[in-house]
């Protein structure tokens, strides 16, 4: 890959690459690094590194980005801030808790668990930071944080001002908010990677109880010994859903490289019913009348529904495993379809090669174009 022109090299030798610093551990140095571990610090990065002209990459816990071996031309901002705080906590009114966005997020399931909060106990074992949860609206086990986000302040790097944005003004939909529309939107710049608004903090409004939020998701709900739409103690919500994703290679561990991953590389696809019948009819060609037809969910509204991105995966030939079990640096988790990891030498160049030989093979043969969820920094798919 070639430097785009005008940008800034990268010296290798003035910082570490940024596979220290992502949970795929791939991704080449940056040309700078600045830790911000106050929100006047977070903010004043921001605004230099823009100022300058810079390119900006904003960095959580690295759970959702995949970086090119060249690295990154420009200022990388690690937010580092901390803090939960409660202004409401009672019967009534509710529990309020804003958390900054530096905060991790497992850590503050746990702490919800601990204290009664439910509304995110499905959340668990999630990795990454806070501020990035609305950005994508990260989802898991039937809960997603479009459920509990209450507000989010965020520094505005075009408006140069705080702002605190309600849950309305997000536009919240599947794994998608009006934040990260403004990396992927028809107005966004070309390669951006860093959202118009940087969370600085999110306000999350749960419900004080011992007990989970209605389980909604078959799997656990099984593993519960409950009905879809049982609740349990909060303690064991949480338990469930860590033992669930740790089969899956869905929680973070050094020694596995199943773990070494970005999570679900692909969103599970939302189709028209006319797309979702042209997929029945595909798989019913491939996989025989008598086969197993495509799963369908509620999208949202009656017109569209929601597919996995695992099944078609799966069906199309790329089971667990393929390109691990034949050696290569990359391959997708012996655990889990959805999961593109590095087997331990991988560089983001194998990544791509698997998750394009996945994508491209989905739509030979089912006619859907699967669509990356981590964040693509100097790479296209």
């Amino acid at each position: 890959m070639t430097q785009p022109a005008g940008s800034p090299a990268v010296d290798p030798a003035a910082h570490p690459p940024l596979a220290e610093l992502t949970t795929m551990r791939v991704g080449g140095p940056s040309r700078r690094v600045v830790v911000a571990t106050t929100e006047t610090e977070l903010v004043d990065a921001v605004r230099e590194a823009d100022g300058a002209g810079e390119p900006l990459l904003v960095v959580g816990g690295g759970s959702n980005l995949l970086v090119a071996d060249e690295g990154f031309p420009g200022t990388v901002v690690l937010v580092r801030t901390r803090g939960i705080e409660v202004p409401q906590d009672s019967a009534c009114g509710g529990v309020t808790a804003t958390v900054a966005a530096g905060e991790v997020w497992d850590d503050v399931v746990a702490h919800a668990v601990e204290h009664g909060w439910s509304g995110i106990e499905a959340l668990s074992g999630i990795p990454g930071s806070t501020g990035a949860t609305p950005v994508q609206n990260v989802g898991a086990y039937g809960q997603e944080v479009a459920q509990t986000v209450a507000q989010v302040r965020v520094w505005d790097r075009l408006e140069q001002r705080v702002r605190t944005m309600f849950a309305a003004d997000l536009e919240f939909s599947y794994r998608h908010s009006v934040l990260k529309e403004s990396m992927l939107g028809a107005d966004a710049p070309g390669g951006a990677v860093t959202p118009r608004h940087v969370v600085l903090s999110v306000t999350f409004s749960l419900r004080p109880t011992e007990l989970s939020q209605p389980i909604g998701y078959a799997a656990l709900a099984d593993g519960l010994g409950v009905p879809l739409g049982g609740r349990v103690p909060l303690a064991d919500a949480r338990a469930a859903v860590l033992e669930q994703r740790g089969r899956r290679g869905m929680v973070l561990e050094a020694a596995d490289h199943d773990t070494w991953s970005c999570g679900s590389f692909f969103t599970n696809p939302i189709l028209t019913l006319h797309a979702m019948a042209r997929l029945r009819a595909r798989a019913q060609e491939h996989l025989g009348a008598g086969g197993p037809v495509p799963p369908q969910f509620p999208a949202g509204d009656e017109a569209h529904v929601k597919t996995s991105a695992a099944w078609l995966i799966d069906r199309a030939g790329f089971p667990k495993g393929y390109a691990t079990v034949q050696g290569r640096p990359a391959g997708l988790s012996t655990k889990h379809t959805l999961a593109v990891t590095n087997r331990g030498s991988a560089r983001a160049a194998d990544v791509l090669e698997v998750a394009r030989e996945v994508r491209d093979g989905v739509e030979r043969v089912f006619g859907v174009r699967l669509v990356n969820e981590p964040v693509l920094v100097g790479l296209q798919l």
